[in-house]
């Protein structure tokens, strides 16, 4: 089995588009929270395919609808209807609370429709207002539009010229906030928890004040849901966490939706929706049978697991922040439901490496923030079983 995986790696390595640092893993299967490596070791998966995975692996509901929804059909196109696609729609705008959805493949593809929503609805008042104001330290996606919005210079530098228009604010400074809206100001974008950015969240009172100047300049609300929302915060969406509720204009959404199989959707209300008109926009595979079917039988297993994803996200931080009184290197656990980032002031990279050779996957984003999206169906003998072990390396780790 070592002979498959180092076969599979070369491969790789010769083919590939080198754009991944990869980890010296191969995976070849899954069940439940745990995936099984080559050799036939078990690791309790604690990020999920980045939060894809949300019912873990091998799920029998979803591996019933997959086996007989690639018996019927696959694709059809959007020239056509299929029986699963409005459905989704409906469910979608239901729990989110607007009216209307675009269906594409990623994220990234969710936020350029967002952008491009918010760009044919400002030029329609101005061909002057097409700013977009964002968070410094957020991550949106890597295409063009989805990147000149992103606010971490890493991810732009070696693509500029970006799309025209970027005015980026820090998080939760509402004065910088209000200086930077103005007339100009096409759209408003923000994750209510910035996930690659290290698992930090924006406060109610700043998604208020957005709403507030998207509202007085006419400007879109963008929500950016594709990490932090569909059911990870313990609730549909992380903007229905705040008190009172903050809804946007439009929200994306993607990672968990058909939990696995690819598929993103910009839900908006009428005002953004009319700003994109017939042959305006589109998708090739967007909203597919398949995955808006197994979307749909998600979102079916979703609904009465919402209080187990609030209940086991609170135990899991309770646990880490036990393990944070007797290490001083731990600066802060923060997240909502089952997005996790314990923030430390030592390299994250050896201690993912070390857990992952004892058995549990982890992720480092900002070089010192552990970050854990596990599975919606992880257990509290799970989270005890990832903190003893994490128990284990902090023991020998140095400050």
């Amino acid at each position: 089995m070592a002979g498959v995986a180092s076969s599979v790696a070369d491969l790789e390595q010769r083919f590939l588009l080198q754009n991944y640092a990869r980890y010296p893993l191969t995976l070849r299967r899954g069940k439940g929270c745990y995936v099984y490596d080559t050799a036939g070791k078990r690791y309790l998966d604690l990020i999920a395919g980045i939060g894809v995975n949300a019912l873990g692996y091998a799920h029998p509901r979803l591996t019933r609808v997959i086996r007989e929804q690639a018996a019927l059909l696959l694709h059809t196109s959007n020239l056509y209807y299929h029986e699963y696609q409005g459905p989704l729609a409906e469910r979608l705008a239901k729990a989110s609370g607007l009216n209307r959805v675009f269906f594409c493949n990623s994220g990234a593809e969710a936020m350029e429709a967002a952008l491009k929503m918010a760009r044919s609805h400002g030029r329609k008042i101005s061909p002057e207002k097409i700013e977009v104001i964002a968070l410094e330290n957020s991550f949106h996606g890597r295409t063009f539009g989805a990147l000149s919005i992103t606010g971490q210079e890493k991810y732009r530098r070696d693509f500029e010229p970006l799309v025209p228009g970027a005015r980026f604010v820090p998080r939760n400074d509402i004065a910088a906030l209000e200086q930077a809206a103005g007339g100009k100001t096409a759209a408003i974008v923000c994750e209510l928890v910035q996930g690659e950015g290290g698992i930090y969240p924006v406060t109610g009172e700043y998604a208020r004040k957005a709403r507030e100047l998207a509202d007085r300049y006419n400007a879109l609300l963008i929500f950016d849901e594709i990490q932090c929302g569909v059911g990870r915060p313990g609730t549909y969406f992380s903007y229905q966490r705040l008190d009172p509720v903050v809804t946007p204009d439009v929200m994306v959404a993607a990672k968990p939706l058909a939990c696995g199989i690819p598929l993103g959707v910009a839900v908006a209300n009428e005002k953004a929706a009319a700003a994109i008109g017939a042959g305006m926009h589109g998708s090739t595979f967007g909203g597919g049978p398949l995955a808006c079917r197994v979307a749909l039988e998600f979102f079916d297993i979703l609904d009465p697991l919402l209080p187990h994803i609030a209940h086991i996200g609170a135990y899991f931080r309770m646990r880490l922040n036990e393990l944070a009184k007797h290490h001083s290197f731990i600066k802060e656990v923060r997240g909502c439901g089952l997005m996790i980032g314990v923030e430390l002031d030592i390299a994250g990279k050896p201690i993912v490496l070390e857990a992952m050779e004892k058995g549990v996957l982890l992720n480092c984003t900002h070089e010192t923030v552990l970050r854990m999206l596990p599975p919606y169906i992880l257990t509290e003998k799970d989270v005890d079983r990832a903190v003893s072990l994490l128990k284990k390396i902090f023991k020998n780790a140095r400050a």
